[in-house]
């Protein structure tokens, strides 16, 4: 899995196929399709492509003369898991912190929270 998350990772980690991958959210496209808005070639493109291919993100199908590129998007649920994962371990974290500094509160103001009370 570590594996594949780094050439996910690797892969979204320029601008433009990233911004493909957006656009590719949308709607299937061709290689020309995609390369319109950027000062590239389309072999550049076709590059970036294989690039996001290789990693697990797109594939090509065949629809009669045309190729649309398909975003595979259950790859971004191999990414969420593992974002999710360490976004608990930090939540937690910042609890076990939220309550070590209750408790200096505490003892250094014992009598603080009575008083709001009253």
């Amino acid at each position: 899995m570590e594996d594949r998350l780094s050439r996910v990772f690797a892969a979204l980690a320029d601008p433009i196929r990233r911004d493909m991958v957006a656009r590719l959210t949308v709607a299937d496209a061709t290689v020309t399709e995609l390369a319109e808005p950027y000062a590239v070639t389309v072999q550049a493109v076709s590059k970036h492509l294989k690039v996001l291919e290789d990693a697990g993100l797109v594939s090509r199908g065949r629809q009669a003369q045309r190729r649309p590129v398909h975003l595979e998007a259950e790859v971004f649920d191999l990414m969420t898991k593992w974002i999710e994962r360490y976004r608990r371990q930090a939540e937690q974290r910042y609890r076990r912190l939220d309550a070590v500094l209750a408790e200096l509160d505490d003892e250094e103001h014992p009598h603080a929270r009575e008083g709001e009370a009253s």
